[in-house]
């Protein structure tokens, strides 16, 4: 497997020092959180963007994904919608990124409703996404927690360009298994992103293994050492400033990761 970890881990932190981070611990990439607090945003200038690219590109440090906050199933006009996507897309080709994250954000709405809103959304937007070499992938998260639910959209769809990020945390919560959540995302799976936490009520991250969140039975499912595919470490330090500091947990996350990868069940 290839290995990420997201910047939500080590909020406003300078790029170059992300790619020292990466470099030093063995990560071979990076999720770029996309927001205006941080130093990667679509307001970047051309400039901007081409100083970020090279930074990552002179260490060998791959950007794997723009993660905007797009909101696909959300009420309201398409316009403002679409035109989030469409700046996080340029940006992600700017980057040299292969993705760019949008979650779902269909609130207490009709599920059937809030899935054709995010398909025909999602429909719009892949010919800018395809003509630009970026990947719109679909969050297992909020009003599509289970891998089935964001499957049932990304697969109305029916674009190559659109697909899903499989969030074990939300499958989780959702109680949907591993194996049928992967069996559902497999036909549209970006890639995977793990972290851990103690509880359904609490979830402060935790070093991976230190919490309940079934990693093993998640790569298992994937296929083990057989999977080739990048598995992305999202440390939500943002939201929990009194949580650990990622940096010092990375190397032995890491080699979490790459046991469980080697050893199926």
């Amino acid at each position: 497997m290839k290995l990420a970890f997201s910047t939500l881990g080590v909020p406003g932190m300078p790029m170059a020092d992300v790619v020292r981070l990466a470099t030093e611990h063995g990560y071979q990439g990076v999720e770029l959180r996309a927001h205006p607090e941080e130093p990667v945003h679509p307001g970047l200038s051309a400039f901007e963007r081409g100083a970020v690219a090279k930074e990552f590109e002179q260490e060998g440090v791959e950007i794997l994904t723009v993660a905007g906050y797009a909101r696909v199933a959300a009420e309201g006009d398409d316009g403002p919608v679409l035109a989030e996507i469409a700046g996080l897309v340029e940006l992600a080709h700017d980057l040299g990124a292969h993705n760019v994250r949008v979650f779902p954000g269909g609130g207490d709405q009709d599920p059937a409703a809030a899935d054709e809103t995010a398909a025909r959304r999602l429909a719009a937007a892949a010919p800018h996404a395809d003509e630009l070499g970026v990947r719109v992938l679909l969050e297992t998260h909020d009003s599509h927690r289970a891998g089935t639910d964001t499957a049932r959209v990304v697969g109305a769809v029916g674009h190559p360009r659109i697909g899903a990020l499989w969030d074990v945390m939300h499958t989780w919560l959702a109680g949907e298994d591993p194996a049928a959540g992967q069996a559902a995302l497999a036909p549209h799976l970006g890639y995977v992103q793990v972290k851990d936490i103690a509880s359904a009520d609490d979830l402060t991250p935790l070093p991976l293994g230190a919490g309940v969140l079934p990693l093993r039975a998640c790569l298992d499912a994937l296929g083990g050492d057989a999977w080739d595919g990048w598995v992305c470490w999202e440390y939500e330090k943002r939201w929990h400033p009194g949580a650990a500091e990622l940096p010092g947990l990375l190397a032995a996350g890491r080699d979490h990761l790459l046991r469980l990868g080697a050893t199926q069940r």
